[in-house]
């Protein structure tokens, strides 16, 4: 049986269960949990659009990768660009720190296949890495590249190190910046130095910053009036790849997480007067059904991290962690085993598959989603019906 989810225009119900004496929790959705809703009117796929467009960019796929060494190179972002998607460097990552990331990469795959059974072996070859410091060579020399190519560039920086590599990334070429944590707020507050104010930030770049990962209505608005031009929600989760939930105990089921984010999208564009600003779905995707239902649910693109990691073109070779595996102290990834197949980064993306799983043809599925359900773009497919399991 199924229960239809009900959410009215600036009505946010909350669904309360008492878990004990005198305390209560809120009951949210995972992906899994949610289904969509056909409805009386069918189209053809061939005119469905997934186009979409943040500040002056425009792209024909509501693809962001999820900034991971594992699977974005500057070769990568270029081959995604020109596919219509946003590819997205992590500016502290194995490109702007190591010389020679084939010969890292070969370091862990060399790890993988001698400590089968011990993963920690990863991740402390990964944290060895990154202990390199950020070398501005090596990260305009890999901006460049995707620079002179014509696509879009973007790059990732952490809280911490926004306000310190911002310029120069600036000055290398970047046209969207994304700033990503696990856990973001309006104002990071450091021991040393003054605290990373986003509005104050934002206000004084000139251009588009993407921020987050956030979970819930309030840090959403928040971060949206900062000035962003879109907010991330969720951490890039991914079963057996992420770890966030076990190290900090913190999580937010994506369903809920990516609906919430979306009504604070309508009432922030009602605050404002008509400042729209995109929601970008990060993490709880393994299949194309998954990123339709973050669509349906309302998110304006996906960002996608452990689904890429099967292209043949992903630097990875295989393996797949996110960013917060090589933290020096406290790592929420591990290194994992990627898909047991491989196919051409075009073929996972538009397809022919000969998967029935929903793994390859990723976003011809999102299109024959919205034709089924009878929606010709986007915007359109955010109003879709959703059921959710009983």
């Amino acid at each position: 049986m199924s229960a239809h989810i009900a959410v009215e225009r600036g009505l946010h119900v909350r669904d309360l269960v008492e878990i004990g004496m005198g305390r209560t929790a809120r009951r949210a959705y995972d992906l899994d949990d949610v289904e969509i809703v056909p409805s009386r009117r069918t189209r053809s796929s061939a005119v469905v659009s997934t186009g979409w467009q943040i500040d002056a960019y425009r792209f024909d796929l509501p693809l962001v990768t999820h900034p991971t060494d594992a699977i974005v190179s500057p070769g990568t972002a270029v081959a995604i660009g020109e596919l219509g998607g946003l590819g997205v460097l992590n500016a502290e990552g194995l490109w702007a720190r190591q010389a020679n990331v084939e010969e890292a990469m070969f370091r862990l795959v060399r790890a993988a296949e001698e400590h089968p059974e011990d993963p920690t072996a990863l991740v402390r070859v990964l944290q060895e890495l990154h202990s390199a410091p950020i070398r501005v060579d090596l990260l305009t020399e890999a901006i460049r590249t995707v620079r002179e190519s014509g696509v879009t560039v973007a790059a990732r920086v952490s809280p911490q190190h926004a306000a310190e590599l911002t310029p120069d990334l600036i000055a290398a070429g970047v046209e969207i910046l994304v700033v990503q944590g696990t856990i973001i707020s309006a104002e990071h507050v450091a021991r040393e130095g003054e605290p990373l104010d986003l509005k104050d930030f934002i206000g004084r770049l000139d251009v588009p910053v993407i921020a987050g990962g956030v979970g819930d209505y309030r840090t959403a608005m928040h971060l949206m009036r900062t000035g962003a031009a879109g907010v991330i929600v969720g951490h890039g989760y991914t079963p057996g790849v992420t770890s966030t939930d076990r190290v900090l105990g913190i999580g937010v089921p994506m369903a809920t997480a990516i609906i919430d984010a979306a009504a604070a999208r309508r009432d922030y564009l009602d605050e404002t007067g008509g400042r729209y600003v995109h929601v970008l779905a990060d993490g709880g995707m393994t299949s194309s059904g998954d990123i339709a239902k973050a669509i349906a649910c309302g998110a304006d693109a996906v960002m996608l991290g452990a689904p890429l990691a099967a292209a043949a073109e992903a630097p990875g070779q295989g393996l797949y962690w996110t960013a917060a595996a090589a933290h020096p102290s406290l790592p929420r990834s591990r290194v994992a085993a990627g898909p047991d197949y491989e196919v051409d980064l075009k073929t996972l993306l538009f397809g022919p598959s000969a998967d029935a799983e929903g793994a390859v043809n990723l976003f011809g599925a999102l299109r024959r989603a919205m034709a089924k359900t009878g929606y010709s773009d986007l915007k359109e497919f955010q109003r879709v019906g959703l059921t959710v399991r009983g």
